[in-house]
């Protein structure tokens, strides 16, 4: 069962970051600081996150992941 969110259901579109995506980065999901996510894998279109704080795993659409700034960091 995936996790539904509110810009699932509303359809919300967030503006998506220019850069790309690479394992290792801090991501996050939505305008909110945290929770905060590490990439662990990244295949097609899915990306395998880690939730900083929890250590729990999820697979997300790529489009849904906006990198953390460094000075965001």
């Amino acid at each position: 069962m995936s996790a539904i969110s509110y810009r699932d259901v509303f359809e919300i579109e967030h503006d998506q970051s220019s850069e790309e995506l690479a394992v290792g980065d801090l991501v996050q999901t939505g305008p909110n600081l945290f929770p905060r996510f590490e990439i662990v894998a990244i295949s097609g279109e899915t990306v395998w996150v880690r939730n900083v704080s929890s250590r729990q795993d999820a697979l997300l659409p790529a489009s849904r992941c906006r990198k953390v700034s460094p000075e965001g960091a």
